[in-house]
């Protein structure tokens, strides 16, 4: 059972890396980034893609927090060149109970206009 649940959160890490490194990391060029804080705490973090000198939006995470300053949201949006607005990818959840954290990824639906939950990659480890 303990093999498993490891298993299941080290398959959870790699995709968040892999889902990061996709949309971060194949352009060619440097990337700037700026931290956003309140209170000590990182409440947002943009990053900007450098192209001929410019900045250029490319990806924004929002991060919400609970009174111990657990991280309990990590939202991802997309910038859209088209529509020059932000606009929502992922996010994922975490939920406390004791000594084990639950991690909820969703995926943003554009037609339906909300976040899905996708259940494969939802699972519960233990917290440090």
């Amino acid at each position: 059972m303990k093999k498993a649940v490891y298993l299941k959160s080290f398959l959870l890490l790699c995709f968040f890396t892999l889902t990061h490194t996709l949309s971060a990391g194949t352009h060619d060029g440097n990337y700037v980034y700026n931290t956003e804080e309140k209170d000590g705490v990182m409440v947002a973090q943009t990053v900007y893609k450098v192209e001929s000198g410019a900045l250029i939006n490319h990806l924004k995470h929002n991060y919400a927090y609970d009174d111990r300053q657990r991280m309990t949201e990590h939202e991802t949006l997309k910038w859209s060149s088209a529509r020059q607005q932000w606009e929502q990818d992922m996010c994922i959840r975490y939920t406390y109970e004791g000594k084990l954290v639950t991690i909820t990824y969703f995926k943003w639906n554009s037609k339906k206009k909300e976040y899905l939950l996708l259940p494969e990659l939802t699972g519960t480890m233990e917290a440090n």
